[in-house]
C-alpha cells in the first residue's frame, strides 16, 4: 500500500520497527533510517542511482538486519502545488516499491528539503566536497524528520 496521507501511513505501520526515508534524486538516492521509537531521523547511505534493483536489494537488506516498519519518500511537488517530472518520477519509485516489497509507503511533500540542508551546510561552513558527498543522504534524514514529527502527535491522539 502507498500514500499520501500521513494518518493512513502510520495507522498500517509495525509500531516497534524503524522507518526508512528515501530522497530519489536523478543521480543518487538519499537514504536515512529512524529509531524504533520513530523519533529521530539518521541519515544512512547514498547509493547511485543506476539500477532499480540495486534499491530493492538494498531495501530488502536493511529489512534483513534492522526491520523494517515502512518507507518515506520524497514528494517533490512544484512550488504551485502541481505534480511535475520530478514527482511523477517518486509516483513511479512508489508504485514499483509497492509491487517488490511488502512495507507501507508514504509520499512525503519535500519541496525544498535539499535546498533547505544545502543551506544548512553552508552555513556550517561545510566544504564543499563534504557537501556533495552528503547532502543526499541528509536530505533524506529531513524529509523523514519532518514525517516522524508529525508522527509524535499521532501517537499522542
Amino acid at each position: 500500500m502507498y500514500t499520501d496521507d500521513p494518518q493512513e501511513f502510520y495507522n498500517n505501520l509495525n509500531k516497534e520497527l524503524p522507518l526508512l526515508g528515501i530522497d530519489p534524486g536523478t543521480k543518487n538516492i538519499g537514504l536515512a533510517i529512524s529509531d524504533i521509537n520513530k523519533t529521530i531521523a539518521t541519515p544512512l547511505d547514498v547509493l547511485k542511482n543506476k539500477k532499480y534493483k540495486d534499491l530493492v536489494n538494498y531495501i530488502k537488506e536493511t529489512q534483513n538486519n534492522h526491520g523494517l516498519s515502512g518507507i518515506v519518500i520524497g514528494y517533490p511537488i512544484n512550488m504551485d502545488g502541481t505534480i511535475g517530472p520530478k514527482a511523477q518520477s517518486s509516483n513511479s519509485l512508489a508504485d514499483n516499491l509497492n509491487k517488490d516489497t511488502d512495507l507501507p509507503i508514504l509520499l512525503w511533500d519535500e519541496r525544498l528539503s535539499t535546498a533547505v540542508v544545502e543551506r544548512m551546510l553552508i552555513s556550517a561552513d561545510i566544504s564543499r566536497n563534504k557537501r556533495k558527498k552528503n547532502i543526499d543522504k541528509l536530505a533524506a534524514s529531513y524529509i523523514l524528520q519532518g514525517f516522524l514529527d508529525l508522527a509524535s502527535k499521532f501517537k499522542d491522539s
